[in-house]
């Protein structure tokens, strides 16, 4: 029983002095700006593309005719009967 209790003893100071060791190895890196500027540039960068992205919410109904005239000029060669 003895045994048993300096193993875990022993284990459990070998465990905090290990946990010591690296938490004092850390060491904090100041950072070049504030946390909240990489936010409110990330969150430009995220509108700007968004806005990107609405720029062009109706291309395919802006150019639907040129589309359109040209499937038709290509398939009515002329004849009378019901479309395909």
């Amino acid at each position: 029983m003895h045994l048993l209790a300096t193993a875990l003893t022993h284990t459990a100071l070998t465990h905090t002095a290990l946990t010591h060791t690296v938490l004092t190895a850390e060491t904090s890196v100041p950072l070049i700006m504030p946390p909240i500027a990489f936010a409110l540039i990330a969150f430009g960068i995220f509108l700007l593309l968004g806005v990107v992205t609405w720029t062009y919410r109706d291309v395919a109904n802006r150019h639907a005719h040129k589309a359109a005239t040209s499937y038709h000029d290509d398939h009515e060669h002329g004849s009378a009967g019901p479309h395909h």
